[in-house]
């Protein structure tokens, strides 16, 4: 199964982080948003990020302007037809995704092979959706996508050796690390990495330490780059909020359960950098 082109479902954070890595590494790429103005911004988001590729010097100006030459945005699902693969990376909403991948599976070519983006919810669910299981896999980039080195690779029990070998030669075209998963809610990183900030959240609540000295040691002890708490507010409260609530229903075992402290800030609209305000003040800084 040849990818030759590739369409990404979303032109935000993520999906413009993918179209630009499919873009950059030689592959035709159509990007679709549902609305004009998303589309705008994601494609402005994209030329910011191989502008500062050039300024960096890990770029020349002559590749800048092949990428974008291979890039095209669209509204249109009709434009995603002749992939070889599309990539979703919309909101993380079960019920969205499967109309959107009911929907692309009437557009695009028998032939083509779905990906999901999702971080916490499982291929199966998704690709029963489609007429392709055998064609679906999960595809989950890490953010900044054209920083961050690791794809987490997902196959279902139904997906066919072939499809998962094209998308694993894919990730590895695209100049990342891919890595094999099962398909279970979280897969690796946020199945190790959820746990692990829910009990950060819980020291805290307990008292062990304040979120400076607990995010200071592990850095300092861990050797982690940032601390848990200092994650969380990158990441989104209300994003890791979410993933636990789906990770709990998975598997129903208190180590994924939202604690508290979490889903009081969550309502109190304390989200984290995107807010303004989360475990730190990001409006002083």
């Amino acid at each position: 199964m040849a990818i030759r082109k590739v369409g990404v479902l979303g032109c935000g954070l993520m999906g413009s982080g993918i179209a630009e890595v499919a873009a950059r590494a030689g592959f035709e790429t159509v990007v679709r948003e549902v609305e004009q103005g998303f589309l705008d911004k994601g494609m402005e988001r994209i030329r910011g990020s191989l502008g500062r590729a050039v300024e960096k010097g890990k770029l020349d100006a002559g590749q800048r302007d092949a990428t974008l030459a291979r890039l095209q945005g669209t509204t249109d699902l009709a434009a995603l037809a002749d992939c070889d693969l599309v990539v979703e990376a919309i909101v993380e909403n079960v019920d969205e995704k499967r109309r959107t991948f009911a929907a692309l599976d009437q557009a695009v070519q028998a032939e083509a092979i779905f990906a999901s983006n999702t971080s916490s919810l499982t291929i199966t669910q998704l690709a029963m959706a489609t007429r392709r299981p055998d064609r679906f896999v999960g595809l989950h980039f890490f953010n900044p996508v054209p920083v961050m080195k690791l794809v987490e690779v997902v196959r279902t029990i139904l997906t066919s050796d072939a499809a998962y070998g094209s998308v694993f030669d894919f990730a590895r075209a695209v100049g990342k690390e891919p890595i094999a998963c099962r398909d279970n809610s979280g897969f690796i990183v946020n199945r190790l990495l959820v746990p692990y900030l829910l009990d950060a959240i819980r020291a805290l609540e307990e008292g062990v330490g304040s979120v400076e000295d607990i995010d200071k040691g592990m850095q300092l002890g861990c050797g982690y780059p940032m601390g848990p708490f200092t994650l969380l507010d990158f990441v989104g409260l209300d994003t890791t909020y979410y993933i636990a609530n789906i990770m709990f229903e998975e598997y129903r075992e208190k180590r994924f359960a939202p604690p508290a402290l979490l889903k009081q800030m969550v309502l109190a609209g304390r989200l984290g950098k995107k807010s303004g305000r989360g475990f730190y003040d990001h409006a002083k800084k």
